[in-house]
């Protein structure tokens, strides 16, 4: 990820977003443009979004791609591959998000270090988070981090055979199925 080298202030950054047809997150002060993704990363996300909109169904939960961004005191402006909220807060701006109870992201060489890291430490600040996924694109694993009622951290790995388990959305589901159609 390469940042715009100039600090912007929240409102500057929503202004451009507004009127760029190229997708930047944005962390304290600075712009981010968006990278293109693999068909393999594409199908993902899709196939995981397919197995959440099944299971919510016509719940008061709602779940978006990477086209809705999630926010946190402006600090920050990202958009997931997929998240879910459940807060009726959250139908006030068709825009941003402020409330996810899950997020997902599909990994990619470009992002993997971030992902992991640095963007996982600003998304445990949003209190209404229970569970961070990170799914491979490179082997079927998924890495479940679910916070806990100390308010702490735990991380489960689901690999080839195995059911995740989306305790947040109470989801259960074959890894398989979510790699299901990826290219080799």
């Amino acid at each position: 990820m390469l940042a715009v080298p100039h600090y912007l202030s929240p409102d500057e950054y929503l202004d451009i977003e507004c009127q760029s047809s190229i997708r930047h997150e944005y962390r304290r002060g600075l712009v981010y443009a968006m990278a293109g993704g693999t068909d393999n990363h594409d199908r993902l996300a899709l196939n995981l979004l397919s197995l959440i909109n099944l299971h919510l169904g016509d719940s008061d939960c709602r779940f978006h791609s990477g086209n809705v961004k999630v926010n946190y005191q402006d600090q920050f402006y990202y958009y997931p591959d997929a998240f879910v909220t459940c807060d009726p807060r959250d139908r006030n701006d068709r825009y941003i998000k402020r409330y996810p109870k899950l997020i997902a992201e599909v990994l990619s060489p470009s992002t993997q270090t971030f992902d992991v890291g640095e963007k996982f430490d600003d998304y445990q600040q949003i209190e209404s988070l229970e569970e961070y996924i990170l799914v491979s694109q490179e082997s079927q694993c998924v890495e479940c981090r679910r916070r806990t009622s100390a308010n702490t951290w735990e991380t489960v790995i689901y690999e080839a055979g195995d059911r995740v388990v989306l305790k947040s959305i109470g989801l259960e589901f074959a890894i398989a199925e979510l790699y299901r159609g990826l290219d080799d």
